[in-house]
């Protein structure tokens, strides 16, 4: 069974794009079932695996997800944690939690993405000579 199916993929990309409109950020979902390490260290390497790392502006915000052992993280790059406030990571997690709590997980992971790209708006916005960095699908990963 797909960790999501085709309209709920298709509803997270479109919150992806929706919120990547505005800014030069980028803003990537990463999920998988399990999650055999600390979350953090583990939204780590798929952060560096996915090359987010690489953006101009060192802008790349990554939202990940183990959908079976219930964990999620959400980090960014080093331009945009540089200038969030400290509890920003905190409140948007706290914000997606009460979602999934309610068993809505692509409103919490939409809520996430909406979240990020507000920020990143306001601290990245849009420039005429932007391109998409990275790709706005969902990156499903089955560990190593």
């Amino acid at each position: 069974m797909a960790l999501f199916n085709n309209e709920e993929q298709q509803r997270i990309k479109q919150a992806v794009e929706a919120a990547e409109k505005n800014t030069s950020g980028e803003i990537r979902v990463c999920v998988e079932k399990t999650c055999s390490e600390e979350v953090l260290d583990r939204a780590a390497k798929y952060f560096a695996k996915l090359d987010m790392h690489k953006t101009k502006l060192r802008n790349g915000v990554l939202i990940y997800l183990a959908t079976v052992d219930r964990k999620f993280a959400i980090i960014g790059d080093a331009g945009i944690n540089e200038v969030v406030p400290d509890d920003f990571w905190e409140q948007t997690k706290h914000d997606m939690l009460e979602q999934f709590k309610q068993g809505n997980l692509v409103e919490g992971v939409a809520t996430g993405v909406k979240l990020a790209g507000e920020q990143l708006k306001k601290y990245f916005p849009h420039a005429l000579d932007d391109i998409n960095e990275l790709p706005d699908d969902i990156s499903f990963m089955d560990g190593d």
